[in-house]
């Protein structure tokens, strides 16, 4: 899949403020931004909006926009949200998905293994973000769907950039098939638990890689 311009900008500044080169606290002018991607404003102004979705940017009136501070605290609640929302789609999962979206299941599931064994992390991301949408679909809950799938893109940058603390790369893929597995097998208690698990654990990573990269501790 192309990538869009939008999207482009929008990780490469994700991936600056994570990393520290962009402090807390630091303007982000869109002419810099549009000069450094080599693109027009209007990619520029759709990637600032997603990024302050995500909370990771806070626009201030007549001011601009401006890098947030990431806390330990709201990360983990993002995170304990997520966690529940993944537990309960793939519970009802285990119960509703139909043959269809099961084969979409695995061939995502497919892909992912794919990429780990590359070592393409945003790759990997990507079809891991596929294999989640599935089992999303899975639930047969609209609702529970919608919401899922917008947390889940509002906490992209953690859940993508957690994946380069360590192995957590094939970690990540071992416990897609267990959650596959016990999906396929209609075990909705076993499903739950390991969704669940599956998000905490990325809370946690995530939690990590920003303390290596920015050397500090998030209040």
């Amino acid at each position: 899949m192309r990538m869009t311009t939008a999207v482009r900008v929008r990780r490469g500044l994700e991936e600056s403020i994570v990393t520290g080169r962009l402090q807390p606290g630091d303007q982000l002018d869109v002419d810099a931004v549009c000069a450094e991607y080599a693109c027009s404003r209007t990619p520029v102004r759709e990637a600032l909006h997603q990024l302050a979705a995500s909370g990771l940017v806070e626009v201030r009136s007549k001011r601009g926009t401006f890098v947030s501070r990431l806390t330990v605290r709201e990360l983990t609640e993002r995170f304990e949200v997520m966690a529940e929302l993944e537990g309960l789609c793939a519970s009802l999962a285990a119960s509703r998905m139909d043959a269809q979206t099961a084969a979409l299941m695995h061939t995502h599931l497919a892909a992912c293994e794919e990429r780990c064994a590359a070592d393409d992390v945003d790759g990997y991301y990507d079809t891991n973000s596929d294999f989640h949408r599935a089992v999303y679909a899975g639930s047969g809950n609209a609702f529970l769907r919608r919401q899922a799938e917008l947390l889940q893109s509002n906490l992209e940058v953690y859940r993508r950039l957690q994946l380069r603390v360590g192995d957590r790369i094939r970690r990540s893929l071992a416990e897609h098939r267990a959650i596959a597995d016990a999906i396929a097998m209609g075990d909705s208690a076993t499903a739950r638990r390991l969704a669940h698990d599956h998000v905490v654990v990325q809370g946690d990573e995530f939690t990590e890689l920003v303390i290596r990269l920015q050397g500090r501790v998030l209040d």
